[in-house]
């Protein structure tokens, strides 16, 4: 095998230099402005979008602990069935929402257009009078909120190419955990300061403040998100950069969009792409759904409002680190290192809780030791714009399938494996943390098999290329990246 760059050794220094080395000198200097300028406007309104998905999500399970569950005496599964709702919408739209993603007259209004959507049922939230209007809501939460993390990779991957790619999407996949944390911080500062005023509880007010992250996120959205290459050209692109931009992905080999119709389903299903990567995504999501509830155990140990509120936002801290330096390390070293280091960490917490009765400072260090997988996601998803950059089509369908299919699994599985109540309820989960570890190793299992499939794809094209080089004829290539090949 060939020694590339990706496989070579780094001093601490050289790793450290590589590993903040967003502009490479390497590049021109016109490019490395177009990146500059991708960065703030695509990269900065990604993240913020993303934090505010990520804090209306988790909010119902900080107010699910923080006085909504005694104000409308929910004693059963009710707060699966909130995420039922929001799944359900979640997986209708995901698809759809994925192909109008890929088109360049909407690309770049969709998502702020339908976080403005999203931030008013958030407000809506704070005013529900009973647990049907809660589901009702979180169902349009769901629907709006759709195409939000796929159609984000699959605009970075319109964008980048490469290690850039890794790196930038690791950087924007810790406002997921950030979200989610802050969310946490927010609900315990509500509790504490705003209980009672305007004769509403703590609860009420996470939506409305929630709400008033949203709004603005959506408006500055509306002014800097350039969509995809061929989308309307937005004012702080220059021409001369919108042709770098697309010559960047003739370069690197990234189709731009064509036409929809049902060949683009025909060559998807044709190929092994998106089998393997939905059945990754579908184990990476069984199991990370008992991972977040780490406030239900805390809720069960006694501890208080604040605590249950605060305590889990290390995990969310470990996971911010874990999504940006492991994506970031995915870019410079072969990325099934990276997926086969995190799994471990992961197959330790898992076996703890499938034990369950250990010390409790050990039970802390598995709750949070499930924070390192937060790599794996922003890994995952940027090796799919990598394998599948040379077909935008079948690239659009495949990361909306892969949310699609793999949320699915959220609208029935919690019910079965991770119950609220009961024997087998939460936080113990008898059934449901032996199926988790299971499915953590079937991801780990799969991913490795992507990485085999496309060494093999690759060892094709450059069969292929020798032949052209001897024949004269015109291979059909396959896009390669060292730190997937090597």
């Amino acid at each position: 095998m060939t020694v590339t760059k990706q496989s070579q050794g780094y001093s601490p220094y050289g790793l450290i230099k590589e590993i903040f080395n967003w502009y490479p000198s390497s590049y021109p200097t016109a490019e490395r402005k177009l990146l500059f300028k991708l960065d703030l406007s695509i990269l900065i309104f990604a993240c913020l979008c993303f934090f505010v998905k990520f804090l209306d999500q988790t909010n119902i399970s900080n107010a699910y602990v923080s006085g909504l569950k005694e104000e409308f005496g929910l004693y059963g599964d009710e707060l699966n069935y909130f995420n039922v709702c929001y799944y359900v919408a979640y997986v209708i739209f995901q698809i759809p929402g994925m192909l109008l993603m890929s088109r360049p007259l909407l690309a770049r209004w969709l998502l702020p257009t339908l976080e403005v959507l999203w931030g008013i049922c958030t407000f809506a939230q704070s005013r529900v009078t009973n647990v049907h209007q809660l589901y009702a809501c979180r169902f349009l939460v769901g629907m709006l909120e759709a195409p939000v993390f796929a159609g984000t990779h699959f605009i970075l991957g319109s964008w980048y190419s490469g290690p850039e790619l890794f790196k930038r999407a690791g950087t924007w996949f810790i406002c997921n955990p950030l979200g989610s944390m802050v969310s946490g911080y927010l609900q315990a500062a509500a509790y504490t300061n705003l209980s009672g005023v305007g004769g509403m509880p703590g609860w009420r007010w996470l939506f409305i403040i929630d709400g008033i992250f949203t709004l603005p996120v959506a408006i500055a959205g509306f002014l800097v998100f350039p969509g995809i290459p061929d989308s309307p050209k937005p004012f702080y692109f220059t021409d001369e950069e919108i042709d770098l931009a697309k010559a960047r992905l003739e370069r690197a080999k990234i189709r731009k969009p064509g036409k929809l119709g049902f060949d683009v389903l025909k060559r998807t299903l044709g190929r092994w792409h998106i089998w393997v990567f939905v059945f990754c995504y579908i184990c990476m999501i069984i199991p990370s759904y008992p991972e977040s509830y780490m406030n239900l155990w805390l809720k069960e140990q006694g501890f208080s409002v604040i605590q249950i509120n605060q305590l889990p936002t290390v995990t969310y801290a470990i996971n911010i680190v874990a999504s940006w330096l492991g994506t970031t390390l995915a870019a410079i070293y072969p990325s099934w290192t990276v997926y086969t280091s995190a799994t471990v960490c992961i197959v330790f917490s898992s076996i703890c809780m499938i034990i369950w009765d250990i010390p409790k400072p050990l039970k802390f260090v598995a709750w949070y030791t499930f924070g390192i997988s937060g790599c794996l996601s922003p890994v995952l998803y940027s090796t799919v714009n990598t394998i599948v950059k040379g077909d935008s089509e079948e690239r659009a369908l495949i990361l909306g399938a892969m949310m699609t299919f793999g949320y699915s699994f959220n609208v029935w599985v919690p019910l079965l494996l991770f119950p609220t109540a009961g024997p087998n309820g939460a936080p113990r989960w008898r059934i449901g943390w032996p199926v988790a570890l299971t499915f953590h190793l079937l991801l780990w299992a799969g991913f490795i098999v992507a990485i085999l499939l496309y060494r093999r794809d690759s060892k094709r094209s450059r069969d292929a290329q020798e032949e052209e080089d001897e024949s004269g004829e015109e291979p059909v290539l396959v896009p390669t990246e060292a730190h997937l090949k090597d």
